[in-house]
């Protein structure tokens, strides 16, 4: 359609009446188009609402439901759904009718984005690259640190998530996602996470590109140990590796610091940042290096193209992005979310006190986990001990489902086979929704602990199409 064409002409493409119309089917839809598995899961789990708006923190059903959305689209949504200076600066930029994607030329508004995000970082010897992922940010930083240093080796920590195309696989640490693909990029190999000595073991080899890790394990919510990140930093550049950080989901805010590295004083080579860039609406990712490692691989001419993203740079994720920036910086958005995350914190160790079923709560500003144990007592043991036998990880599962059936709260599992429970909520979320989750979270525990009957029925339940799947 041109941009002379009227919202009445007969060629107009009305997405208000398409969804009208076919919106209800969205379950058969995905069934039959898309992966059949996905909406089984949902109806397993009772999450099969029909969403149809989103504002802020809240999704809304389509009978006018709301839900307190502490999942946030693991993390994408740091500034809460469809915000208004977002929304308004992908207005403009289309009305602009800016000429996108000519490949062939330098456009302003990456440059202008690369300038704001090397502006947060440590100094301003560094370089962007724009991708469309955080997983394709991984697969570019892998290039990278190859080129850079002439080696092939890469480590990572166990318990990793960096992505599921085939180079960031390599680097997960999660066997349910690497299983059954065959095998994965070569030199790729883990070491435990929070462990100098096995990391020194493996640096002074010799052959490492570089030492790929999260500041925080997106996978169980696990911090880093106090130092840990600045030992490994100088370990890496005495055995001349690079330390490659990936913040797609610590990144902006989420951790109380712009960067969560920052909250370790160390000075990384490479950062990987994605999710929360991109307000919610165009995907964008980034690659932030240190000039002398894209100098390496950007060395000559006739490789100024050797490494590129076809989308990369494009109008909309490049405004988006600036936007997102903007509004971090104008609404105080770092500052809010360590504060809030504070509060919450404190709520949930208060809610820990009060039931043995919790073992711990941990995170950073609003990055946190809420891990579950076998409790103490005998009555409760045996339930737990039972469950535990159907599936390892089923207690979780059963703290979220209430959440949402009862108490209209979106959140999940810090992943599978684990008994941890993980929130990320908008960064914007405000004390009453903290205090609303507290709340619920309590009550559910509450209701799990008084009823040992319920503990088991719901737990059956869950576990039932897991044994069936099995055989």
């Amino acid at each position: 359609m041109s941009r002379d064409s009227k919202p009445g002409d007969a060629s107009a493409f009305d997405i208000r009446a398409l969804l009208e119309r076919r919106g209800g089917e969205a379950f058969e839809l995905h069934e039959r188009y898309l992966n059949p598995q996905m909406p089984r899961v949902l109806r397993t789990i009772a999450f099969d609402a029909d969403y149809v708006r989103a504002d802020g923190a809240y999704l809304f059903d389509r009978d006018g439901r709301r839900y307190l959305d502490f999942l946030a689209g693991f993390g994408v949504f740091a500034l809460g759904r469809c915000h208004p200076v977002i929304e308004r600066a992908l207005r403009d930029a289309m009305e602009c009718a800016l000429p996108n994607l000519v490949q062939m030329e330098c456009p302003p508004l990456s440059g202008l984005l690369a300038e704001a995000l090397v502006a947060r970082m440590p100094h301003d010897g560094y370089r962007c690259f724009f991708t469309n992922s955080g997983a394709e940010s991984v697969e570019t930083a892998i290039k990278y640190v190859r080129c850079a240093t002439g080696r092939d080796r890469v480590l990572f920590a166990d318990h990793a998530f960096h992505g599921l195309t085939i180079g960031a696989l390599s680097l997960n640490g999660a066997p349910e996602f690497r299983d059954r693909f065959g095998t994965l990029l070569p030199g790729c190999e883990s070491v435990p996470f929070g462990d100098l000595d096995r990391l020194r073991r493996e640096l002074a080899v010799g052959d490492v590109a570089a030492f790929v890790i999260e500041p925080i394990q997106g996978k169980g919510v696990f911090v880093a140990p106090d130092g840990y990140l600045r030992a490994a930093a100088d370990l890496c550049h005495q055995h001349g590796a690079l330390l490659a950080i990936d913040e797609v989901q610590t990144g902006l805010g989420r951790t109380g610091t712009f960067f969560a590295f920052e909250q370790w004083n160390v000075e990384p080579d490479v950062v990987t940042v994605a999710k929360a860039l991109s307000g919610g609406y165009v995907p964008v990712g980034a690659v932030i290096a240190k000039s002398e490692i894209v100098e390496r691989v950007f060395d000559k001419m006739d490789r100024a193209v050797v490494h590129s993203s076809t989308f990369g740079q494009n109008v909309l994720a490049m405004t988006a992005g600036l936007a997102t920036l903007h509004t971090i910086d104008a609404d105080s958005v770092v500052e809010h979310a360590s504060s809030i995350g504070g509060s919450l914190m404190s709520g949930l160790e208060d809610v820990a006190k009060r039931h043995e079923l919790v073992h711990e709560v941990r995170g950073r500003g609003l990055m946190i986990g809420i891990e579950f144990a076998r409790p103490r007592s005998m009555r409760l043991r045996a339930q737990w001990t039972l469950l535990e036998s159907m599936r390892k990880g089923l207690f979780a599962q059963m703290v979220i489902v209430p959440l949402y059936r009862d108490h209209r709260i979106l959140s999940q599992v810090a992943g599978d086979h684990q008994n941890i429970l993980k929130i990320l909520p908008p960064l914007i979320t405000t004390e009453e929704q903290a205090e609303s989750f507290v709340t619920a979270i309590d009550a559910v525990l509450d209701e799990l602990e008084r009823s040992v009957g319920l503990l088991w029925g719901v737990g059956s339940s869950l576990a039932l199409p897991a044994l069936r799947a099995r055989r």
